[in-house]
């Protein structure tokens, strides 16, 4: 026992060896924070892995891991394992993903893909608080350095929309519009990110329940060096993008 001590006290003496032990503390430092300033992933939803489903075959219930990676799901508090697939409820609380299947049902239920072939969907429940509650995607994560605004596709009931970083609120302004290829329309909005540029956090998009069942799309999230212009710059050029997208609607027709 003396001759460990003896020998770790000249170990710690050696200055080599205090000098190696110091680098080899601050890499790991360095990794784990690396690790821990992620940036975040999947925001268009098109990393999803999943079989074929078709609205015709019912609830169809899938991990969250193969809808949403890198995402988490919430009804109200509660996180969520599954969620549904290219179904929507009648009444209940939801967190789902509509893929390449959904098919006839965009024209049926007014809900579509806004982009590519995934979109994410919301839901709260119907009416009542026995079964209305909030519905919420969340992830962790660092947002870029230049970042000046978070960009997202959103359609339908979006008044009922809230976007958090961190547990902050976030003013969301409408920046454009846009058209499915059916003619329903969807609203590009943007929130000012840049007091937020550079920090890790929960970014958190929720459906809030106001006893109306609200339900809301959300597509093509992306972090822009483009600041929140003016709120009048955004409403001409929401009616320009507005006017601009019935015109291709209407000269397909």
């Amino acid at each position: 026992m003396i001759q460990a001590r003896e020998s770790g006290l000249r170990a710690a003496d050696d200055p080599v060896k205090t000098i190696k032990l110091i680098a080899l503390s601050v890499g790991a430092a360095f990794a784990a924070l690396s690790a821990h300033a992620q940036a975040f992933q999947n925001l268009n939803f098109e990393s999803a892995n999943l079989p074929p489903a078709t609205p015709e075959q019912g609830p169809n219930y899938v991990s969250i891991g193969s809808a949403l990676p890198d995402w988490t799901g919430y009804i109200g508090t509660v996180q969520q394992t599954q969620v549904e697939y290219n179904f929507t409820t009648l009444g209940t609380a939801s967190v789902g993903l509509l893929g390449p299947d959904w098919g006839q049902a965009q024209s049926e239920t007014g809900y579509g893909i806004l982009d590519g072939s995934y979109t994410a969907i919301l839901q709260t429940g119907l009416y009542t608080s026995e079964y209305g509650v909030n519905a919420s995607i969340a992830q962790n994560g660092t947002i870029p350095g230049n970042a000046q605004s978070l960009q997202f596709e959103a359609a339908d009931e979006t008044s009922a929309l809230s976007v958090s970083f961190a547990g902050n609120n976030l003013t969301m302004s409408a920046w454009s519009t846009g058209l499915f290829p059916s003619g329903l329309s969807y609203t590009v909005y943007a929130v000012d990110i840049g007091p937020y540029a550079g920090q890790t956090g929960q970014l958190e998009f929720t459906e809030v329940f106001d006893g109306y069942y609200p339900s809301v799309e959300l597509d093509d999230i992306r972090f822009s060096t483009t600041p929140v212009p003016e709120p009048g710059i955004v409403a001409l050029t929401a009616m320009g993008g507005l006017l601009f997208g019935a015109r291709k609607w209407f000269a397909r027709r």
